[in-house]
């Protein structure tokens, strides 16, 4: 009779003589991490962070319910992911240092839990593989960059579980069983990667029994394997319905399939053991079946395995290793379509998991070499991949060098050249953004994106006709395009074609319900067209969309106001400004709703708050000039309407109300030159007509005086 199969934990033996306690393994372990992460601590946000951390909308407390209950609320469905990110920006709102140490927080305590995890599998040089996870510069693109906090955070869960199941196995309790499932959950829930998880534990029961028991082993997984298969192919329909993994760039025959997957094996071992020319987005490979030496790769990868299995009667360890490695992969491989295909078949974070199995069997198999100069080697080892990743980390500090060292490293990187040129636009250079938007061009002619974001350029510089071509162009290559409408709705409202920007707007609510700005944006146009209840009900829609968004609530109080419904108008500029207290457009109007409430206290208080958060703020300044001109100061009024005339030139209300206040103060000569202005700036200006008339009567030059009354529509003085 055989032998019952014994559980694979290993008592934690006391620690060898001379070795250090645990605890100052884990200090070192945290403080090598940090040092090596340094030049990113202090970095800013990149790429698609503005999706990951928190939006306004997602921010009130009904913003968690969105988070778990709405596909779609989120850059992807990892609601355990996005609830942390809600918590941190509960901490540190948007500043980036934050979010940057918690990732290196969450990374170092993956490192400790591999430890931790090796040891109670009795594998050798466990401490070794915990520092060789953390400080390895492969793991730099997962740990520097924001969004990725799903994978440190999934890691963390990933290993309590494997720990709290090895514990189960010892123990066969149903909490420590629901325990591990739980953190199971949680990992799932954080980035469905972590659904091999159960696989790698039953590799593992094999790997130490040489056996599997359905009993034993197989049985209490299966419900595990049911809601990694579940979260598996929930992941691939959210790649697929939101995130746009479909179309002819991801039509891939089953061969070309197996021909990425091969050539990505080895990619990633590579970079594992001589971790050189690391490039955020890497060139994106040409597959081609009919290319012989493509078929190296695939086949290389099988022999391997082949190799592996053959060793089995000897080590089981290589072959397990591998197992757990290719099989985490398995969804980056190319058998399931994910959106970041579109620019490059590999990324580094795609094997941030992954790499455990193999430094765990680098380090066991450095454990076994008996020498007095294995230690001085790894610390050797250690300090080398601790300064590769220092240096990487420094690509981090900010967006613009972080395009332009991937532009650097990798010429083609078309998406690089848009990220760029829409960093430079939102920086106010619109004109150096071209060259970028046209190189991506020139790299990726039919990129729909590429279009829009040079159409925004164009648009920056005033050069609409320009802008509205590309915006056409990027519609012809992808018909249900909503940012395309949206931009091009955008473009025509500044022009104050509000119908065709209505249109725009209107076609991207129907491609994107959920598009926060374009119900925001088609509110206020409807408004500036004078349609104020349809404007009062779109912008209801935008607040029910995203109740958090100071934006949604100004413009939908600016819509109530223009309904005379000024209590409601005020108590949502209000909640515009507790969201955004630093937001002068929202203090002015509040102002303004305050002013006509009556309320002059109130409104003098809020313009003085946005002219201290902004200074040259034309509209305020006009504004706290009006009130104080309407109370009779006079000579209160007079430095700001300057100071909004400094700001802004071409502001003919200005110039009428400065001059009005001249006059008032008996400086006619001065008055007339700007009732003058005025009139320069915009002719049929019959108000001002109208008081340059009324001044020149006063001064008794009546022909010119009746000259100004014929151009004003405004009744003639009631004496002559």
């Amino acid at each position: 009779m055989n032998p019952p199969p014994q559980p694979v934990v290993a008592p934690l033996a006391s620690r060898a003589a001379g070795a250090p306690p645990a605890w100052i393994i884990a200090a070192l372990l945290f403080l090598v991490t940090f040092a090596a992460y340094a030049p990113a601590l202090h970095g800013g946000f990149v790429w698609d962070d503005d999706f990951h951390v928190t939006r306004p909308e997602l921010r009130p407390p009904a913003g968690l319910a969105r988070i778990w209950f709405t596909p779609g609320a989120t850059a992807q469905y990892y609601p355990v992911l996005h609830s942390a990110f809600w918590l941190e920006h509960r901490l540190w709102g948007d500043l980036p240092f934050g979010y940057h140490v918690t990732n290196v927080l969450l990374h170092a305590t993956a490192a400790g839990l591999l430890i931790l995890l090796l040891r109670r599998l009795a594998v050798p040089g466990a401490a070794f593989a915990g520092f060789l996870f953390a400080l390895h510069p492969v793991t730099v693109e997962s740990v520097a960059w924001i969004s990725e906090q799903k994978n440190t955070l999934s890691t963390v869960f990933y290993l309590l579980s494997a720990l709290a199941y090895l514990r189960f196995d010892q123990d066969r309790r149903g909490r420590s069983y629901a325990l591990a499932l739980g953190c199971f959950l949680a990992a799932l829930l954080s980035k469905s990667v972590t659904a091999t998880l159960p696989a790698a534990l039953l590799v593992v029961f094999w790997w130490q029994r040489g056996r599997l028991s359905w009993r034993r082993d197989v049985g209490p997984l299966v419900p595990w394997l049911v809601l990694a298969l579940a979260g598996g192919l929930f992941t691939a329909w959210v790649e697929h319905a939101y995130i746009g993994a479909q179309g002819a760039q991801f039509a891939f025959t089953p061969a070309q399939r197996v021909l990425v997957a091969g050539r990505a094996i080895w990619f990633y071992l590579g970079k594992l053991v001589w971790p050189a020319n690391l490039i955020f987005i890497y060139p994106r490979w040409t597959v081609d079946p009919a290319v012989l030496w493509q078929d190296l790769f695939p086949l290389a990868a099988l022999a391997l395995l082949a190799a592996a299995a053959a060793l089995r009667h000897r080590t089981r360890a290589p072959l397990a290793a591998l197992l757990c490695f290719v099989g985490t992969l398995f969804p980056a491989l190319g058998f399931i379509n994910v959106y970041p295909f579109i620019f490059s078949f590999v990324a580094d974070h795609f094997q941030y998991l992954a790499s455990l199995a193999i430094l765990a069997l680098a380090a066991a198999g450095w454990a076994r070499w008996r020498s007095r100069a294995a230690p001085p080697a790894a610390a050797l080892v250690l300090a080398v991949l601790g300064t590769l990743t220092w240096r990487q980390s420094r690509a981090y500090r900010d967006a613009a060098t972080f395009y332009r060292t991937t532009l650097e490293r990798n010429p083609a990187c078309w998406m690089a050249d848009t990220n760029l040129g829409t960093l430079l636009v939102e920086d106010g250079h619109p004109q150096d953004a071209l060259v970028y938007f046209q190189r991506a061009l020139a790299l990726k002619p039919d990129s729909p994106e590429a279009h829009v974001d040079l159409g925004d350029a164009l648009r920056a510089l005033h050069r609409d006709q320009e802008a509205r071509q590309e915006y056409g162009e990027a519609l012809r290559l992808r018909p249900a395009y909503p940012d395309a409408h949206y931009n091009l709705g955008v473009m025509l409202a500044a022009s104050q074609h509000l119908p065709q920007a209505i249109a725009e707007y209107r076609e991207a609510i129907r491609l994107a319900p959920g598009h926060v700005r374009a119900h925001n944006n088609l509110a206020n146009a409807l408004r500036q067209s004078g349609q104020v209840a349809a404007a009062i009900a779109e912008g209801e829609r935008a607040r029910a969309l995203a109740p958090g968004s100071p934006e949604v609530r100004n413009n939908l109080g600016i819509a109530y106001g223009a309904a005379g419904r000024v209590p409601a108008a005020i108590a949502e500029i209000q909640e515009a400004v507790r969201l955004r207290p630093a937001y002068p457009e929202a203090l002015n109007n509040l102002g303004n709703m305050l002013a006509t409430a009556g309320d002059r206290a109130g409104a003098r208080a809020r313009y003085e708050e946005a002219l201290r958060l902004a200074p040259a703020f034309a509209a305020a300044h006009f504004n706290l000039a009006q009130l104080l001109a309407a109370g009779g100061d006079m000579p209160a009024a007079i430095p700001h309407l300057t100071a909004a005339l400094r700001a802004q030139p071409d502001y003919p209300e200005a110039e009428n109300s400065l001059a009005n206040a001249l006059r008032a103060t008996g400086q006619d000569e001065a008055a007339l030159a700007h009732y003058a202005r005025a009139l320069r700036l915009r002719p049929a200006y019959p108000q001002a007509h109208y008081n340059r008339a009324l001044l020149l009567h006063a001064l008794g030059r009546e022909r010119e005086a009746l000259e100004e009354l014929r151009q004003s529509r405004e009744p003639p003085p009631a004496s002559p």
